[in-house]
């Protein structure tokens, strides 16, 4: 969730630190600082509460020059957001000087200690607790023989510390002694170092080094990095010494840049025809009317034993999996169970070995995906991923997967992933239904319709004038209802999320049957509700909901299918949308809700791409 940015080597480091903390700006935060070795051989630390603007501003009236330094961004878990809780935090008396990403759970009982032995806090958070650990440890080991001058001091001081925390951390580490070195470390929230010429960086993802280097090492939990301009040492924190392996980042600047939009999420709203094609790509066998898939990693014959899948996800990549327990139960009749991640990692569920896990997310990083996919190997079960991001934990530690291939998704607010997330699970309906029941024809015409979806998504974004006019009448509600049936409740649910995420108006998703059986009591003039209503085979059972919004005088806003004179007679504004088989409906029928959330958000005055108290990846718990 926070940002982690780190340069050691030949350039003016402050430059880049602030670039780098404007592109991790999409994960979320509430402040930002840096911290950069001066030639005096001081530490200087310049943090402000608020938007990295405001620390940029602190860096120009109080400049702090240097070619080594480590920067951050902060969303608060321990203390109020402001300048005392901002990154970086100082051990000792200054000696030790770093920022972190995660939460120490044991930091309470650290801190007592600490006290204890004289050391003087300043802040609330549980960052600065492992400030003085590691310079206490620090002293413990100069006391035991150790010199300033020799990198094993400090590695042993920082491996000593880290054997006392419980819980996550990805940390990058300044000491005062050693100016021509960070050291980082990992265990549960994700680090990439990069690898230049006669320089090193560290991030918390590869965004900030796009066009610095395309050369990257993406640490595993327990490894700690040892970075000068000129070496790399990778350990792990148990084992010793490893060997990097140097991956090539495929990634252009282009693609974390706005172009002519004025938002990312609006860019990457109109970025889903290609991005839908680019999940497609490659995975049709015409010639067998199947997908095929080169990293799931099992045998045909292993797929075959496999008699129920559990996909398991959080927030929207968790509707994605309804949509996908729809599809898979449909056409490869195999039962489906979907599960909140962050429940699942606790319970403990009866799962045999011919049950498969699904770990759904868009990052790769979600600390209680990445949890209930561990907890679910560490039981036997083949676990593969769904995932958007090229190294990152969970498409490392998965025994196979799927890339969604979208591209960086920089807005908080989930859009293009979603419907790749779909695509991608019809895909896999698709593959298991013609190794069971799918006939040839059926799965030749599945093809079909999926080859078709990129063109059919491009006339559905010219909805967006019809939107912008729904959401001129209705942004200042204070409550909305999305409505729909079947593969259609689960972009109910979707809809309600993005409006709740980015305009903060109060919304609920619900199947348009279950409105008798409570939420019907919230209907009045002032509450919108939103009806998923494409025609499908429960089509006639959500019109007779409609009528009884009607009835009640509450306002009806449609999402419906070109030229249909039904819903148009009973809603009050209709949004039309290409018509589809129902099985592919929530690509389409999601964009449209996409795009009303998105343009209610603009007219209520939100941060659409950086909306309060969200992060982009969520790597805590």
């Amino acid at each position: 969730m926070c940002g982690i940015v780190g340069y050691v080597g030949h350039r003016e480091v402050t430059d880049f630190l602030v670039e780098g903390l404007h592109r991790l700006e999409y994960r979320g935060y509430d402040s930002a600082g840096v911290a950069v070795m001066q030639p005096d051989g001081l530490i200087a630390v310049r943090k402000k509460a608020g938007r990295v603007e405001a620390l940029a501003g602190a860096l120009e009236s109080q400049p702090a020059g240097g070619s080594v330094g480590i920067g951050h961004t902060r969303w608060a878990t321990h203390g109020p957001a402001n300048d005392i809780n901002a990154h970086p935090h100082v051990g000792g008396q200054g000696e030790v000087v770093l920022v972190h990403n995660g939460v120490i759970e044991n930091y309470s009982q650290l801190r007592a200690q600490l006290q204890g032995l004289g050391y003087v806090f300043k802040s609330a958070t549980d960052t600065e607790v492992v400030a003085h650990l590691v310079a206490h440890h620090l002293e413990e080991q100069v006391k035991l023989g150790g010199t300033i001058d020799d990198n094993k001091t400090y590695l042993r001081a920082v491996e000593a510390s880290l054997r006392k925390l419980k819980g996550t951390y990805g940390l990058a580490i300044l000491f005062r002694e050693r100016p021509d070195m960070i050291i980082a470390a990992r265990n549960g929230s994700p680090l990439v170092v990069g690898v230049g010429d006669n320089e090193h960086y560290i991030a918390s993802d590869p965004s900030p080094l796009v066009g610095y280097t395309d050369q990257v090492v993406f640490l595993a939990d327990h490894e700690i990095a040892v970075l000068t301009a000129d070496r790399l040492d990778l350990r792990h924190r148990d084992t010793g010494r490893l060997s990097p392996s140097v991956q090539t980042l495929n990634q252009v600047s282009t693609e974390i840049e706005k172009g002519d939009f004025e938002h990312y999420m609006l860019k990457e709203i109109f970025e889903q025809p290609q991005t839908i094609e680019n999940a497609m790509r490659g995975r049709f066998d015409e010639d067998e009317a199947t997908a095929k898939f080169g990293g799931l990693n099992l045998t045909p014959q292993q797929l075959r034993r496999i008699d129920r899948i559990v996909l398991t996800a959080c927030g929207t990549s968790w509707h994605a999996a309804l949509v996908g327990e729809y599809l898979i139960e449909e056409f490869a009749r195999v039962p489906v169970e979907v599960e909140y991640a962050s429940e699942l990692r606790y319970r403990n569920p009866p799962l045999s070995d011919r049950t498969a896990v699904f770990a759904i997310t868009q990052s790769g990083e979600t600390a209680d995906t990445l949890a209930a996919m561990r907890e679910c190997k560490r039981k036997g079960l083949p676990s593969l991923a769904i995932c958007n991001t090229v190294g990152s934990t969970i498409a490392r530690e998965a025994d196979g997967g799927v890339y969604l291939h979208a591209g960086p998704e920089i807005g908080v607010a989930s859009t293009k992933a979603f419907t790749s997330q779909v695509t991608v699970l019809a895909l896999l309906a698709l593959y298991f239904g013609r190794m069971r029941h799918l006939s040839f024809q059926a799965g030749k015409r599945l093809i079909g319709h999926l080859k078709a979806m990129p063109e059919v998504v491009s006339r559905t974004l010219e909805c967006h004038e019809s939107v912008k006019e729904v959401a001129q009448r209705y942004h200042e509600a204070t409550n909305f209802l999305y409505l729909g049936r079947l593969y259609n409740f689960p972009v109910a649910l979707e809809g309600a999320l993005k409006l709740k995420e980015i305009s903060y108006i109060h919304a609920e998703g619900y199947p348009a049957a279950e409105m008798k059986h409570g939420p019907i009591a919230l209907i009045d003039e002032h509450t919108p509700s939103v009806f998923v209503v494409p025609r499908s085979g429960v089509y006639d059972k959500v019109i007779s909901n409609m009528e009884e919004i009607r009835a009640r005088k509450g306002p009806i806003i449609a999402i419906a299918c070109e030229e249909d004179d039904n819903v148009a007679a009973l809603a009050d504004h209709v949004i039309t949308v290409p018509s589809v088989d129902d099985y592919l409906q929530p690509i389409v029928t999601s964009i449209p809700l996409q795009l009303l959330a998105y343009e209610i958000a603009l007219l209520r005055g939100c941060n659409v791409d950086r909306p309060r108290n969200l992060a982009k990846s969520v790597t805590v718990e």
